[in-house]
């Protein structure tokens, strides 16, 4: 029972220290996200690409 009460005890802290991005955080988050997808897209398309020419 004493982890449960510690869990909660560090879920609340981090609870209240959490504070909502302002719009320009948001937009650079979801700007680096959509880069780092895009790069991971055209990575696995020319691995398959790679693949499917030295069959």
């Amino acid at each position: 029972m004493g982890q449960a009460k510690q869990f909660i005890k560090k879920c609340k802290r981090v609870w209240i220290a959490l504070k909502k991005p302002s719009k320009k955080e948001f937009e650079m988050t979801a700007k680096v996200s959509a880069i780092g997808i895009a790069i991971l897209g055209v990575i696995g398309f020319l691995i398959s690409l790679f693949m499917e020419v030295f069959k």
